[in-house]
């Protein structure tokens, strides 16, 4: 194969879900069988690249200041669900069991990785809360240690005493699993057998 060959299938290989097998088939499918769509590939991820950023309010995908989310006058605005990131949003609004706000975090806390509360998005998160609207604060992250970290710093560190409700969903997922992979019935009933946060 050519070196130009070899690159391509290289970079389709390190996104994520993707194999060495898989990236094959990407590449010889634009390159060789389908190459009228390979321009139009090209030039819809370089508009789509500068088009589709953060939401400036919960770190979801946004074509502007806000995503559809935030700017959507029917959902509820007393509830914030914090995840860890967007693809465990799409998740969640799959399961049609939640129809409040979103917060995105960007990770999650893990001092091995080098990630701390200034990596992640808890600033914006904070200021939400401190608008002083949200009566709930659901925390819809995984079943492992890093994940209950987090869940510990935002019900301590963020939510401290203001008169907001934590509650943990965690019903029906594995232990050590997250949200991304989780069917839309489980998620339904996390969402829906969500328990108050205690760690005293």
């Amino acid at each position: 194969m050519t070196p130009g060959y070899d690159q391509l299938v290289r970079l389709f290989k390190s996104l994520p879900g993707l194999g060495f097998r898989s990236a094959e088939r990407i590449v010889l499918h634009l390159l060789v069988e389908k190459p009228e769509k390979l321009n139009q590939f090209i030039e819809q991820l370089h508009d789509s690249a500068g088009l589709i950023g953060p939401c400036g309010s919960c770190g979801n995908l946004a074509e502007g200041d806000h995503c559809s989310i935030c700017l959507d006058e029917n959902r509820d605005t007393d509830s914030i669900c914090v995840i860890e990131r967007v693809p465990d949003l799409f998740a969640v609004e799959r399961s049609s069991a939640y129809r409040g706000l979103y917060h995105v975090l960007q990770g999650k806390l893990s001092p091995l990785r080098g990630i701390g509360p200034e990596q992640l998005n808890f600033s914006t998160l904070d200021k939400r809360l401190k608008e002083g609207s949200v009566k709930e604060v659901i925390l819809a992250l995984g079943n492992d240690l890093e994940s209950e970290a987090t869940c510990h710093y935002i019900q301590e560190e963020i939510v401290g005493e203001q008169n907001i409700k934590v509650s943990r969903i965690g019903f029906g997922l594995p232990s050590g699993g997250g949200v991304t992979f989780a069917d839309e019935m489980t998620l339904k009933n996390a969402l829906e057998s969500r328990r108050a946060l205690d760690f005293s």
